[in-house]
């Protein structure tokens, strides 16, 4: 296990330059994941910690060393790519075998680290099947055998389980979790979707532009998003943001829209008539009232079962709110709802910076 630490960090391609300046401490064992939208320099950040992209400024420390200018394969590093990235001529077994043959093992050492990482993985039964013959995520698995074989100080995931259809993504996001707890390798995983970040990591980078836009535990970033990229990431459906201006009353703190309408607000340190953005989560809208609340002409209505998903216009902004359990509402329904002050967000309108 290691340690890995970027120090002003950056990537340019010419004169464009992708990767900012990025400082990151990543701790021994720890499952940190970075995330953001396509484009954002995630993964080539993932590819320059493995030595696939060069370092154009700043420091990669590994291990408590300097990696700058350290060939891939000397990095002890185990990356797990999108692809598989799996011979097709050869078997599981020989896939993952391939890295300790090529370094010379010997033959028994070499069975003892597949049947470990098979045992790991429950690969047994496949060890003997080429790739075209295991499904998707059984080739993710023999994917991440091979990186075991390797007893490698840090594990890099790149998009791993973007192929996949979504309950096989549930059922390896279990399998990669459990492998973490087994092994205690720190693991960098690179995702574009939040409810991977949200459930593996112990630690989310939020990335936007090249630059890193927040990071900490899960929960932390979900309850006090920094500014309105990492809430309006975080979250699905996404958290709403409406506009108006900060006023305080006998009633209390509210936002008041362009039309009139108003919101009750968080009491925060805003100024009267600073104009700022409400943000308010699906599941922190409320059915008032009649009379409490703003009337929702509902055009949408998703039921999952669980939950029923509304989607309207509040007050000139398009808002989701998430009902638990089964309503009886049609689009063009009219449902009266309001924010939970307690649970909501404040941004200040012109930086999108959190209040």
């Amino acid at each position: 296990m290691a340690t890995v630490r970027l120090d002003g960090v950056l990537k340019r391609y010419g004169d464009a330059q992708v990767i900012h300046a990025i400082d990151l401490d990543i701790a021994d064992g720890e499952f940190v994941v970075l995330v953001g939208p396509s484009g954002c320099g995630k993964s080539t950040l993932l590819r320059m910690i493995a030595g696939l992209e060069t370092i154009s400024g700043g420091e990669l420390v590994i291990g408590g060393a300097r990696a700058n200018e350290v060939p891939p394969q000397k990095r002890n590093i185990a990356m797990v790519f999108q692809s598989y990235a799996l011979y097709p001529h050869m078997t599981a077994r020989q896939n993952i075998a391939y890295g300790p043959k090529l370094r010379g093992e010997a033959k028994p050492d070499i069975e003892a680290k597949v049947g470990k990482a098979a045992g790991i993985l429950n690969l047994f039964d496949y060890l003997e099947r080429l790739p075209r013959q295991l499904s998707g995520g059984q080739r993710q698995r023999v994917a991440m055998g091979r990186a075991i074989v390797r007893d490698p100080a840090v594990f890099l995931f790149d998009e791993p389980l973007s192929n996949l259809d979504a309950k096989l993504r549930v059922q390896m996001r279990t399998e990669i979790k459990a492998l973490h707890r087994r092994l205690g390798t720190t693991i960098v995983y690179v995702t574009h979707d939040q409810i991977e970040a949200m459930t593996l990591a112990d630690r989310i980078v939020v990335m936007n532009g090249g630059r890193i836009e927040q990071q900490g535990r899960p929960l932390d970033l979900y309850d006090l998003p920094a500014n309105t990229f990492v809430a309006g990431f975080l979250g699905s459906p996404a958290m709403s943001f409406l506009p108006g201006r900060y006023r305080r009353g006998a009633e209390g703190p509210v936002v008041e829209a362009e039309d009139g309408t108003r919101l009750p607000a968080p009491d925060r340190a805003a100024e009267d008539d600073q104009p700022v953005l409400l943000g308010v989560r699906p599941e922190h809208f409320t059915v008032a009232e009649t009379g409490n609340g703003v009337p929702v002409t509902i055009d949408l209505v998703e039921p999952t079962g669980a939950e029923t998903h509304l989607y309207g216009t509040l007050a000139g902004t398009r808002i989701a709110a998430v009902m638990h359990g089964r309503r009886p509402v049609a689009p063009g329904d009219v449902v009266p709802l309001a924010p939970l002050a307690a649970h909501a967000h404040l941004f200040d309108a012109a930086s999108g910076r959190r209040i």
